[in-house]
């Protein structure tokens, strides 16, 4: 060991002396010891950063890993990061939300496979509006041509598609098409995806309150049927068999639910990756759904 140390210690100082001997010949400035150890340290370092972004927040599992009876029933998804995607990539703020389109459909198909029964994806916010008009622009024709691309895909593969949120202020073509949609697949029971679009958890919240407060003037409901079941009834996530999601992940590194499923989250268990949605594949999936399986859920019981 200490023969090995001296060796480079000898070729280091012979690379030294080499190039004070260049430097001084073509009359550059001479290169000093501690510049150069400090350029050594400061390249390995940058590594060892770039090293621990990409491994931040994952860590390797595979398939064998899951047991199909702990498998959720509902995974819910907040696709972010398409536009970092994009501009990682040099390429258009439209291309990555097109990517994260195409992933969509990749992992809900991976979902189903594994024996999920419904995904919902929260495809468009209440707060999207404010968003620059031309980005807006391209994601309501982005669901639109997907969404009309897809129907006899998601026939063939007996998915039902089911779209929530206020769509009074979307376009009437794009309402159109999910209404064709909607009426194609709503014979399915197997699978279910539920897209969210112009969705608010707490305007969710305050439309069931005022749909309770209507019943209960007409005289349709009293003051004791109000329960948690009711309430349920009332939110639009009554579409689907299973409201309430069992997991909800979230890409890009972003630790929130942003207004996304507030009732519905009560006990639903959070997994939250840095990877940014177009790269969220199989892998991540995995990893998330094995995450989920390690869990205790007690619901607040101690068990």
């Amino acid at each position: 060991m200490l023969s090995l140390l001296s060796s480079l210690l000898s070729l280091l100082f012979v690379f030294l002396i080499s190039c004070c001997i260049i430097t001084n010949h073509f009359s550059f400035r001479p290169l000093s010891l501690l510049k150069l150890l400090g350029f050594i340290k400061f390249t390995a370092s940058r590594d060892d950063d770039n090293n621990y972004k990409r491994d931040e927040g994952t860590y390797v599992v595979g398939e064998e890993e899951l047991q199909r009876e702990l498998m959720p029933r509902h995974v819910a998804v907040i696709m972010d990061g398409n536009r970092r995607w994009a501009k990682r990539e040099g390429l258009l703020t439209s291309q990555g939300h097109e990517a994260g389109a195409k992933r969509l459909i990749d992992f809900s198909e991976l979902c189903f496979k594994l024996g999920i029964h419904t995904v919902s994806a929260f495809a468009f916010s209440t707060e999207n509006w404010g968003r620059h008009k031309i980005e807006v622009k391209c994601l309501m024709s982005l669901i639109q041509h997907y969404l009309k691309s897809k129907i006899q895909y998601f026939q063939r593969e007996e998915t039902r598609v089911s779209i929530i949120g206020n769509l009074t202020k979307i376009p009437e073509s794009l309402r159109q098409t999910i209404h064709e949609i909607e009426e194609a697949t709503k014979s399915y029971k197997k699978k279910h995806l539920v897209l969210a679009i112009d969705y608010s958890g707490r305007l969710d919240i305050l439309r069931a309150c005022k749909s309770i407060v209507h019943k209960s003037e007409t005289g349709l409901i009293r003051e004791e049927d109000v329960d948690e079941a009711l309430i349920e009834r009332e939110l639009l996530t009554n579409s689907t068999e299973f409201p309430s999601p069992d997991l909800l992940i979230r890409t890009s590194g972003e630790q929130r639910i942003s207004n996304f499923f507030l009732w519905q989250l009560a006990y639903t268990e959070l997994f939250f990756s840095p990877v940014h949605w177009p790269d969220f594949d199989k892998d991540k999936l995995v990893e998330a759904l094995v995450s989920y399986q390690r869990r205790e859920r007690r619901f607040g019981c101690r068990v």
